[in-house]
This record gives structure tokens, sequence and C-alpha cells, in this order.
């Protein structure tokens, strides 16, 4: 049997997987589980500075401003990538950027993707 914590609308679950022959069969039942670390997704220890975050899951298609240039509120700064689609994540803010990602990560809800102050 394979265990995996599955987390459904912010309850933990602890499933176990057990292949029987052809079939396979699953048992689940809601069991308090510490969350997993999340990635390093998210740096330690970012202050100043605006915090420019994934609006949804995508891909870092391609970065549309150089590291470390002044930006205006409201410039497109990247392309996310997500379900076939190019969306233009904007900078919140004037200032400096600093990318705290790469093109062609995977990135999710919520990633820190820069820091502009």
């Amino acid at each position: 049997m394979r265990k995996f914590i599955v987390t459904i609308e912010g309850k933990n679950y602890e499933v176990g997987v057990e292949e029987v022959g052809a079939e396979t069969s699953v048992s689940a039942k809601p069991q308090p589980v510490a969350a997993p670390a999340p990635a390093a997704s998210q740096p330690a220890g970012v202050s100043g500075g605006e915090k420019l975050l994934s609006p949804f899951p995508g891909l870092i298609k391609k970065f549309l401003v150089k590291e470390g240039e002044t930006v205006k509120k409201d410039q497109p700064v990247l392309v996310l990538e997500a379900m076939k689609m190019d969306n233009d994540i904007t900078s919140p803010c004037d200032g400096k950027i600093s990318f705290k990602t790469a093109e062609g990560n995977n990135v999710e809800t919520n990633t820190l993707l820069a820091v502009i102050g």
C-alpha cells in the first residue's frame, strides 16, 4: 500500500492506495496530518517593496523587463501561461523590479514572482 497526503479545501487527508491484481482499491479517511512544508517559492526574509504574487498557477513564459529595471504601475512585466493562454502580469506600483523566479518555472497561486521597490 502506498500512502499519500492530499489537501482538499484546507483539510489534509491521508490516502492509502493498494494495488490488487488488475484492480486498485482506494481508502481515504480524514486524519489530522501536518501539512508539508511549502516549496521554496516564497523566499524568506523578503522585506521592503511591493510583492508581485502569481494570481493563478502557470508557467513563467517570458520576462518583459530586465532585472533591476524601473517599472511603472500597471506596466506588463512578465508573461504567465495558463491553460495554453498567455497572460500579461502587471506591476502593482512604480519602482525597481527584482524577480524572485525564473523563466520556465512552473508556479502556483500566490507564488512570489517579484518585489518592486
